[in-house]
Protein backbone atom coordinates (compact mmCIF):
# COMPACT_ATOMS: atom_id res chain seq x y z
CA UNK A 1 0.00 0.00 0.00
CA UNK A 2 1.29 3.44 -0.99
CA UNK A 3 1.59 5.82 1.98
CA UNK A 4 0.40 9.26 0.92
CA UNK A 5 1.72 12.63 2.00
CA UNK A 6 -1.68 13.45 3.52
CA UNK A 7 -1.57 10.26 5.59
CA UNK A 8 1.69 11.53 7.01
CA UNK A 9 0.25 15.01 7.73
CA UNK A 10 2.64 16.62 5.25
CA UNK A 11 2.11 19.48 2.79
CA UNK A 12 5.19 18.48 0.79
CA UNK A 13 7.91 15.87 0.99
CA UNK A 14 10.96 14.52 -0.81
CA UNK A 15 12.34 11.01 -0.74
CA UNK A 16 15.97 10.01 -1.38
CA UNK A 17 16.52 13.32 -3.13
CA UNK A 18 19.78 13.89 -4.98
CA UNK A 19 20.87 16.83 -7.11
CA UNK A 20 24.12 17.22 -9.00
CA UNK A 21 25.28 20.05 -11.24
CA UNK A 22 27.92 19.70 -13.93
CA UNK A 23 29.73 16.47 -14.74
CA UNK A 24 33.12 14.77 -14.52
CA UNK A 25 35.68 16.65 -12.43
CA UNK A 26 33.45 19.72 -12.26
CA UNK A 27 30.51 17.82 -10.76
CA UNK A 28 28.96 19.42 -7.69
CA UNK A 29 26.62 17.37 -5.49
CA UNK A 30 24.20 19.91 -4.02
CA UNK A 31 21.92 17.33 -2.32
CA UNK A 32 22.72 13.76 -1.36
CA UNK A 33 19.93 11.30 -0.37
CA UNK A 34 17.70 13.79 1.47
CA UNK A 35 14.30 12.58 2.76
CA UNK A 36 12.17 15.13 4.62
CA UNK A 37 8.62 16.51 4.80
CA UNK A 38 7.07 19.91 5.48
CA UNK A 39 4.32 19.41 8.05
CA UNK A 40 0.85 20.81 7.48
CA UNK A 41 0.10 24.07 9.27
CA UNK A 42 3.64 24.38 10.53
CA UNK A 43 6.28 27.07 10.04
CA UNK A 44 9.56 25.33 9.10
CA UNK A 45 12.94 27.06 8.77
CA UNK A 46 15.61 25.49 6.54
CA UNK A 47 19.12 26.53 7.58
CA UNK A 48 22.71 25.79 6.71
CA UNK A 49 25.90 27.49 5.56
CA UNK A 50 26.32 28.73 1.97
CA UNK A 51 26.54 25.76 -0.38
CA UNK A 52 24.76 23.40 2.04
CA UNK A 53 21.91 22.81 -0.44
CA UNK A 54 19.10 24.66 1.36
CA UNK A 55 17.97 26.77 -1.62
CA UNK A 56 18.28 23.77 -3.96
CA UNK A 57 16.06 21.73 -1.60
CA UNK A 58 13.44 24.48 -1.53
CA UNK A 59 13.49 24.91 -5.33
CA UNK A 60 12.97 21.18 -5.89
CA UNK A 61 10.22 20.95 -3.24
CA UNK A 62 8.48 23.89 -4.93
CA UNK A 63 8.79 22.39 -8.41
CA UNK A 64 11.10 25.19 -9.60
CA UNK A 65 13.96 22.75 -10.20
CA UNK A 66 14.09 19.04 -11.02
CA UNK A 67 16.00 16.47 -8.93
CA UNK A 68 18.73 14.29 -10.41
CA UNK A 69 17.50 11.33 -8.32
CA UNK A 70 14.63 10.76 -5.89
CA UNK A 71 11.00 11.87 -5.78
CA UNK A 72 9.06 14.94 -4.63
CA UNK A 73 5.39 15.54 -3.76
CA UNK A 74 3.24 18.60 -3.15
CA UNK A 75 0.32 17.24 -1.13
CA UNK A 76 -0.46 13.88 -2.74
CA UNK A 77 0.65 14.98 -6.21
CA UNK A 78 4.01 13.58 -7.21
CA UNK A 79 5.68 16.47 -9.03
CA UNK A 80 8.82 14.62 -10.15
CA UNK A 81 7.28 13.49 -13.44
CA UNK A 82 5.13 16.52 -14.29
CA UNK A 83 5.78 18.59 -17.40
CA UNK A 84 6.34 22.37 -17.29
CA UNK A 85 2.70 23.28 -17.94
CA UNK A 86 1.39 20.87 -15.26
CA UNK A 87 3.94 22.23 -12.78
CA UNK A 88 3.03 25.84 -13.59
CA UNK A 89 -0.69 25.20 -12.99
CA UNK A 90 0.01 23.27 -9.75
CA UNK A 91 2.29 26.01 -8.40
CA UNK A 92 -0.15 28.75 -9.34
CA UNK A 93 -3.06 27.07 -7.54
CA UNK A 94 -1.40 25.53 -4.51
CA UNK A 95 1.89 27.25 -3.76
CA UNK A 96 2.88 30.80 -2.77
CA UNK A 97 6.38 32.26 -3.15
CA UNK A 98 8.17 35.04 -1.30
CA UNK A 99 11.63 35.90 -2.64
CA UNK A 100 14.37 38.10 -1.20
CA UNK A 101 14.30 40.16 -4.43
CA UNK A 102 10.49 40.67 -4.13
CA UNK A 103 9.92 39.78 -7.87
CA UNK A 104 7.10 42.28 -8.28
CA UNK A 105 5.90 43.26 -11.78
CA UNK A 106 7.19 46.85 -12.21
CA UNK A 107 4.36 47.98 -14.52
CA UNK A 108 1.60 46.88 -12.09
CA UNK A 109 0.56 48.82 -9.00
CA UNK A 110 0.47 47.15 -5.58
CA UNK A 111 -3.09 45.85 -5.88
CA UNK A 112 -2.35 44.61 -9.43
CA UNK A 113 0.62 42.64 -8.08
CA UNK A 114 -1.43 41.24 -5.20
CA UNK A 115 -4.19 40.06 -7.56
CA UNK A 116 -1.75 38.70 -10.16
CA UNK A 117 -2.21 35.00 -9.16
CA UNK A 118 -5.94 35.33 -9.93
CA UNK A 119 -5.23 37.14 -13.20
CA UNK A 120 -2.85 34.37 -14.28
CA UNK A 121 -5.47 31.79 -13.36
CA UNK A 122 -8.03 33.63 -15.52
CA UNK A 123 -10.49 34.38 -12.72
CA UNK A 124 -11.66 37.02 -10.27
CA UNK A 125 -11.35 36.48 -6.50
CA UNK A 126 -14.58 35.23 -4.87
CA UNK A 127 -16.25 37.36 -2.17
CA UNK A 128 -14.58 35.21 0.52
CA UNK A 129 -11.17 35.58 -1.16
CA UNK A 130 -11.67 39.31 -1.57
CA UNK A 131 -12.47 39.64 2.14
CA UNK A 132 -9.30 37.74 3.03
CA UNK A 133 -7.23 39.92 0.65
CA UNK A 134 -8.70 43.04 2.28
CA UNK A 135 -7.72 41.60 5.67
CA UNK A 136 -4.16 40.95 4.44
CA UNK A 137 -3.89 44.48 3.03
CA UNK A 138 -5.01 45.90 6.37
CA UNK A 139 -2.72 43.63 8.41
CA UNK A 140 0.23 44.57 6.19
CA UNK A 141 -0.52 48.31 6.39
CA UNK A 142 -0.81 48.64 2.60
CA UNK A 143 -4.19 50.40 2.41
CA UNK A 144 -2.75 53.77 1.34
CA UNK A 145 -0.22 52.23 -1.07
CA UNK A 146 -2.43 50.12 -3.36
CA UNK A 147 -2.12 52.45 -6.37
CA UNK A 148 1.66 52.82 -6.05
CA UNK A 149 3.99 50.93 -8.38
CA UNK A 150 6.98 49.03 -6.97
CA UNK A 151 9.47 51.87 -7.67
CA UNK A 152 7.31 54.17 -5.52
CA UNK A 153 7.46 51.81 -2.52
CA UNK A 154 10.19 51.21 0.07
CA UNK A 155 11.86 47.79 0.28
CA UNK A 156 9.71 46.88 3.28
CA UNK A 157 6.53 47.91 1.47
CA UNK A 158 7.53 45.91 -1.62
CA UNK A 159 8.12 42.84 0.54
CA UNK A 160 4.69 43.29 2.15
CA UNK A 161 3.09 43.42 -1.31
CA UNK A 162 4.98 40.22 -2.21
CA UNK A 163 3.67 38.55 0.97
CA UNK A 164 0.10 39.65 0.27
CA UNK A 165 0.46 38.21 -3.26
CA UNK A 166 1.85 34.92 -1.89
CA UNK A 167 -0.98 34.55 0.64
CA UNK A 168 -3.80 35.97 -1.54
CA UNK A 169 -4.99 32.61 -2.88
CA UNK A 170 -4.62 30.94 0.57
CA UNK A 171 -2.18 28.38 -0.82
CA UNK A 172 -1.58 25.22 1.23
CA UNK A 173 2.12 25.82 1.01
CA UNK A 174 4.25 28.97 1.03
CA UNK A 175 7.98 28.96 0.25
CA UNK A 176 9.99 31.94 1.46
CA UNK A 177 13.62 32.38 0.33
CA UNK A 178 15.49 34.71 2.74
CA UNK A 179 12.31 36.85 3.02
CA UNK A 180 13.90 39.28 5.50
CA UNK A 181 17.27 39.52 3.72
CA UNK A 182 16.66 43.03 2.30
CA UNK A 183 14.70 44.44 5.22
CA UNK A 184 15.57 46.43 8.35
CA UNK A 185 15.17 44.50 11.59
CA UNK A 186 11.80 46.03 12.61
CA UNK A 187 10.19 45.33 9.20
CA UNK A 188 11.80 41.88 9.15
CA UNK A 189 10.22 41.08 12.50
CA UNK A 190 6.78 42.11 11.22
CA UNK A 191 7.20 39.90 8.15
CA UNK A 192 8.16 36.90 10.31
CA UNK A 193 5.20 37.46 12.63
CA UNK A 194 2.90 37.52 9.59
CA UNK A 195 4.31 34.21 8.36
CA UNK A 196 3.96 32.69 11.84
CA UNK A 197 0.33 33.90 11.98
CA UNK A 198 -0.39 32.45 8.52
CA UNK A 199 0.62 29.00 9.78
CA UNK A 200 -0.82 29.25 13.30
CA UNK A 201 -4.18 30.87 12.54
CA UNK A 202 -4.81 29.92 8.90
CA UNK A 203 -3.23 26.46 8.82
CA UNK A 204 -0.84 27.32 6.01
CA UNK A 205 2.42 25.43 5.74
CA UNK A 206 5.42 27.74 5.52
CA UNK A 207 8.93 26.65 4.50
CA UNK A 208 11.52 29.40 4.86
CA UNK A 209 15.15 29.27 3.81
CA UNK A 210 17.25 31.55 5.99
CA UNK A 211 20.77 31.96 7.35
CA UNK A 212 19.49 34.26 10.13
CA UNK A 213 19.08 32.67 13.58
CA UNK A 214 16.66 35.43 14.64
CA UNK A 215 14.41 34.70 11.64
CA UNK A 216 14.61 30.95 12.27
CA UNK A 217 13.62 31.41 15.93
CA UNK A 218 10.10 32.38 14.76
CA UNK A 219 9.64 28.92 13.19
CA UNK A 220 8.04 25.86 14.86
CA UNK A 221 10.77 23.60 13.50
CA UNK A 222 14.33 24.14 12.26
CA UNK A 223 16.00 21.85 9.71
CA UNK A 224 19.76 22.09 9.27
CA UNK A 225 21.55 21.07 6.07
CA UNK A 226 25.28 20.52 5.70
CA UNK A 227 27.13 19.44 2.55
CA UNK A 228 23.91 18.35 0.87
CA UNK A 229 22.73 16.20 3.82
CA UNK A 230 20.00 16.80 6.40
CA UNK A 231 22.08 16.95 9.57
CA UNK A 232 19.54 18.01 12.23
CA UNK A 233 15.80 18.47 12.77
CA UNK A 234 14.91 20.51 15.87
CA UNK A 235 11.65 21.79 17.33
CA UNK A 236 11.43 25.55 18.04
CA UNK A 237 14.70 27.02 19.28
CA UNK A 238 15.76 30.44 20.51
CA UNK A 239 18.04 32.56 18.31
CA UNK A 240 20.87 31.96 20.82
CA UNK A 241 20.45 28.16 20.67
CA UNK A 242 20.38 28.23 16.86
CA UNK A 243 23.51 30.42 16.73
CA UNK A 244 25.32 28.10 19.15
CA UNK A 245 24.36 25.04 17.07
CA UNK A 246 25.52 26.66 13.81
CA UNK A 247 28.82 27.75 15.36
CA UNK A 248 29.46 24.23 16.75
CA UNK A 249 28.63 22.72 13.35
CA UNK A 250 31.04 25.07 11.56
CA UNK A 251 33.82 24.33 14.04
CA UNK A 252 33.25 20.58 13.61
CA UNK A 253 33.33 20.70 9.80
Amino acid sequence: MEITTTDLGLAARVQHLGKTYGSGEGEVRALDDVSVGIRRGQFTAIMGPSGSGKSTLMHIMAGLDAPTTGRAWIGDTEITGLNDLELTVLRRRRVGFIFQAFNLVPTLDAIGNILLPFELDGRQPSAIERARIDGLIEALGLGTRLRHRPHELSGGQQQRVAIARALATAPDLVFADEPTGNLDSATGREVLQLLATASREHGQSIAMVTHDPIAASHADRVLFLGDGHLVADHPRRSAEEISAYMLAAELAS
